[in-house]
């Protein structure tokens, strides 16, 4: 099982819960300083999957590897060499900033001639230069979000496990945050990332689409934007929606159909041969077209397109 080139190996990988299955024989395999994202829905499995990476939770069967260590016979030591950030913020919030910061660096065993530099960089990646001394529970949250970041990784981990960092956010902290991820993983740090936020996982250099506790695609953004949509995308704009919705489900060369925003848009065989027929097909039912224009997918299209596929599979094998 053993990759030299690999930061964290993954085979058959499964997670019960009672009748439960969270986790259903993933494989994967991290690159060392790859930024890798874990994107799917909530409840899909992410959080499993990480906790037991981390060496939180026990796997029902299968095999996993972090950083070379078996993380069923030495969880221990699979957290010793890792950074852990939760999508709980996981910092005291009736500590100040310093004493936090001095907390983890004592429980991540930080040695004492580089505590002064080490404690100098968490606070300035931060923005808490010469604000050691607030109490963290009145930071704004991307600060507290950039703070818990810090202090997990003080002991200069190899590897980094983030889980959900960015949920509750706003979108500048959440782009800022991404900056800093960007910073560790080209200085060789290996950045495993769960999300559900779609535009997020355009920062990732690889991605594993997880549905239901599987992994339905992996590659890269633009590799899954390219081979994993099964026909051409329309974007439709009309009124009422709800009826052009129901409608453009079962209109001919139409796959799929789904809402975005206040538009929809339209999996088909061949735009140039459904586009045409547009306006008449839902003129005839009483909904006016205003618009259409054919785009590239984007991952969440490209979600949608495969987590269909398998509600379709599933229903035709029931």
């Amino acid at each position: 099982m053993n990759d030299n080139g690999s930061s964290v190996v993954i085979e058959e990988l499964v997670k019960r819960f009672g009748d439960f299955t969270a986790v259903d024989r993933i494989n994967l395999s991290v690159r060392k300083g790859e930024i890798f994202g874990f994107l799917g829905p909530n409840g899909a499995g992410k959080s499993t999957t990480i906790r037991m990476l981390c060496g939180l939770l026990r796997p029902t069967s299968g095999r996993a590897q972090v950083a070379g260590i078996d993380v069923v016979r030495k969880p221990e030591a699979v957290r010793q060499n890792i950074g852990y950030m939760s999508q709980k913020f996981s910092l005291y919030n009736d500590l100040k900033v310093i004493e936090n910061i001095r907390l983890f660096a004592g429980l991540y065993s930080v040695e004492r001639a580089e505590l002064a530099g080490r404690i100098a960089w968490a606070l300035e990646m931060s923005h808490l230069r010469d604000q050691e001394n607030l109490l963290t529970g009145t930071l704004p949250g991307g600060w507290k979000q950039r703070l818990a970041l810090g202090c997990a990784v003080l002991h200069r981990p190899p590897i980094v496990f983030l889980d959900e960092p960015t949920s509750g956010v706003d979108p500048i902290s959440r782009r800022q945050f991404w900056e800093l991820i960007h910073e560790m993983a080209e200085h060789g740090v290996t950045v495993f990332v769960t999300t559900h936020y779609m535009e997020e996982a355009e920062y990732c250099n690889r991605l594993a689409l997880i549905y239901r506790g599987r992994i339905v695609a992996l590659g890269t953004p633009t590799e899954l934007k390219q081979k994993s949509m099964k026909g051409e995308l329309l974007l439709v704009e009309c009124a009422p929606l709800g009826a052009a919705l129901d409608a453009l489900q079962a209109a001919p060369g139409v796959l799929d159909t789904a809402v975005f925003g206040n538009a929809l848009h339209l999996v088909v065989q061949s735009a140039d041969e459904t586009e045409p027929r547009l306006k008449e097909y839902l003129a005839q039912r009483g909904i006016e077209l205003h618009r259409t224009e054919r785009i590239r997918p984007s991952l969440e299209d490209v979600f949608v397109s495969l987590t269909t596929e398998r509600l379709a599979a599933k229903g035709s094998a029931a």
